[in-house]
């Protein structure tokens, strides 16, 4: 399983989702939402063994996870509009309790906690995501060495807090979340070795 999650700083927990201003009233919904799709579709359809969550830190309120598990969903299309109707629909709800998930639609889970409570809930190596550090990948791994379980941690467009995962640099510019997710994709898909 590839895993993927995103902190929003500012993106809405709960609400009104304004769908024509996401990247404005809805803090920033835009980066998240075209994470999310860099992570589980491809060209077309949706990618197999991929989980995302996207970490809503968008106040007032407690924070709320939203996963998609790729293997069950059910309904998203390249589209980020759609996309985003699909995260309105589960922030209209009350936030669950830390710690628990509730499936709202098809490989869609609504949960209360924060990004500690997801790594916690993660079995696998984990790499944080930081241009200033050490490269992500050297060389090419041998051709039947598969990892079958790893997640990574991305920002949204303020710096990220978090001190847990192994930091790793895609190069030295500062890369756009989706465009991180893709690069990685195609990393793994073509067996590249990775600095674990």
């Amino acid at each position: 399983m590839r895993r993927f999650v995103i902190v929003g700083t500012r993106a809405m927990a709960k609400g009104k989702l304004p769908l024509n201003d996401m990247a404005g009233g809805a803090g920033r919904m835009d980066v998240l939402v075209r994470a999310l799709m860099s992570s589980i579709l491809t060209s077309h359809g949706i990618r197999k063994d991929v989980e995302f969550t996207m970490i809503l830190l968008g106040g007032p309120g407690p924070a709320r996870r939203i996963k998609f598990v790729s293997n069950e969903v059910k309904g998203i299309h390249a589209e980020e509009r759609a996309v985003a109707g699909k995260i309105a629909a589960v922030i209209k709800e009350p936030i669950p309790p830390r710690g628990h998930w509730i499936e709202r639609s098809p490989g869609i889970y609504d949960g209360g906690g924060d990004l500690d409570m997801t790594l916690d809930e993660w079995n696998c190596p984990t790499i944080r995501l930081d241009a200033d550090s050490q490269n992500l990948y050297s060389g090419r791994l041998p051709s039947d060495f598969v990892i079958d379980d790893i997640g990574f941690i991305l920002g949204d467009d303020k710096t990220l807090e978090c001190e847990r995962g192994l930091p790793r640099s895609l190069g030295k510019e500062w890369l756009q979340g989706h465009t991180c997710i893709a690069i990685i994709h195609f990393l793994l898909d073509e067996g590249v070795k990775l600095e674990l």
